[in-house]
């Protein structure tokens, strides 16, 4: 057996997550080897949603990279959500109060993962310094002295002593090495299909999250893509799928034809089958660092419980990956008591968002509830104004979970109490 090529740091997987991490350590002047088992370009099964901060992130590291991605695969820019509560009434929610719609400033995006992906791959191969290594499928692991030996199939070896694994939701590393068992209260199963002649979207290009009563808790999607398709698709979480014995590809069919949507894809052609993938939500506390290694993205549990988007926490734990490996590498430091750091900087940046939504799907389980606070926000657009607030004010967001502020709106509508006071701002 041929001896293991030395790196530093090993990343494994180069979606989102593995890129961006790549990308982080390029730009801080660190290499590192980058694997993945699959070529680009190459699909992933995804909703397709780039939240606000993958353009804010990867600007941070040049303020051109959105440029260039906008010029190559013209993503659609998406400018807010419309959110339909199993009442069925309407609730539409910008990103940005008083928007002026400029694409390149766009607050999100919608694009096909097998565009979005090649592109970060095409950034990294304009990185001297990030060793990529694709058509690469990693089958063993060896924890050693000095960190772990990987060995592909094709018989190739690395030897890290910083393994980074961005794998995804079915990481063998993050399963066998790592222990992070599937638990299937924290994780969800969704099906997606593309279709091409969709009509109703909003003009500014709006993702649609329609809360259904069938299917709760849970939600059926409508995401505009280019060139007229669109990204649909039906989430729920694992337990309650395995329960009810559901079959999400005959209820994403049975949806489309239904009356409430039969309009709106009337004139639409399916364009590829409906497939399937899970998501391993981010409402379960984990230790995501060890010995030598930490979970990024996917592969550590950091998927939204409540909208079930993962590419912007991906590209944000790659980042703090990143930035921790500097650290280890000047240090010389590499053990789990050092590494404890990544959990304590996802605890700060992404984890409390993770449990705030957690929350907010818990409550949503109650569709009498939904319905009732989501006619209190219909009827008030000042309260409109506030939740849209709220999409870059996490503090503000907080207080969706607290009874005293949902009594206060419904008790000032009803002309029972005073203006309600939010964040120094008064609102009915």
């Amino acid at each position: 057996m041929s001896s293991p090529t030395p790196t530093n740091l090993l990343i494994m997987g180069a979606g989102p997550a593995g890129a961006a991490t790549a990308l982080r350590l390029s730009f801080l002047g660190i290499p590192c080897t980058l694997l993945d088992k699959s070529d680009f370009p190459r699909d992933k099964v995804c909703g397709d949603a780039l939240s606000g901060k993958v353009p804010t992130l990867l600007n941070r590291l040049d303020p051109a990279i959105m440029d260039r991605f906008r010029a190559h695969y013209s993503p659609t820019d998406v400018w807010g959500i419309r959110f339909f509560p199993p009442s069925g009434k309407l609730i539409e929610l910008p990103f940005k109060i008083g928007y002026e719609r400029i694409p390149d400033q766009a607050p999100g995006y919608v694009s096909k993962r097998m565009d979005f992906d090649n592109f970060l791959l095409e950034e990294c191969r304009r990185r001297p310094d990030i060793d990529l290594q694709l058509n690469t499928e990693i089958s063993q692991f060896e924890k050693t002295d000095t960190g772990y030996t990987v060995t592909a199939r094709d018989g190739r070896r690395w030897s890290c002593r910083l393994l980074i694994d961005g794998t995804g939701a079915q990481s063998k590393f993050s399963r066998h090495e790592a222990r992070q068992e599937v638990d299937h209260d924290h994780y969800a199963a969704a099906v997606r299909a593309y279709y091409r002649g969709v009509t109703g979207f909003h003009p500014d290009n709006f993702i649609e999250l329609h809360f259904l009563k069938e299917y709760n808790p849970g939600y059926f999607w409508i995401f505009p893509l280019p060139n007229g398709e669109a990204n649909v698709g039906l989430g729920m979480r694992s337990d309650i799928v395995k329960r009810r014995k559901v079959n999400l590809r005959k209820e994403l069919d049975k949806i489309v034809a239904s009356p409430a949507f039969r309009e709106r894809f009337a004139g639409a052609e399916q364009i590829d089958p409906t497939v399937g993938y899970g998501l391993p939500l981010g409402s379960k506390e984990r230790i995501l660092s060890g010995d030598n290694y930490l979970l990024i993205g996917d592969a550590g549990h950091l998927i939204d419980p409540l909208t079930g988007e993962g590419i912007g926490n991906g590209v944000y734990s790659g980042f703090i990956a990143a930035e921790l490996a500097e650290k280890c590498l000047a240090e010389n430091r590499f053990d789990a008591a050092y590494l404890r750091a990544y959990d304590v900087r996802i605890e700060r940046v992404l984890r409390t968002e993770l449990r705030l939504s957690y929350r907010l799907q818990q409550i949503m389980q109650w569709t009498w509830l939904t319905n009732l606070l989501t006619g209190i926000v219909a009827a008030n657009p000042k309260v409109i104004e506030v939740l849209c607030r709220m999409y870059t004010d996490f503090e503000l967001r907080k207080q969706l979970v607290r009874p005293t502020f949902w009594w206060k709106l419904f008790r000032a509508k009803t002309g029972k109490a005073p203006a309600v006071t939010v964040s120094g701002t008064d609102q009915p």
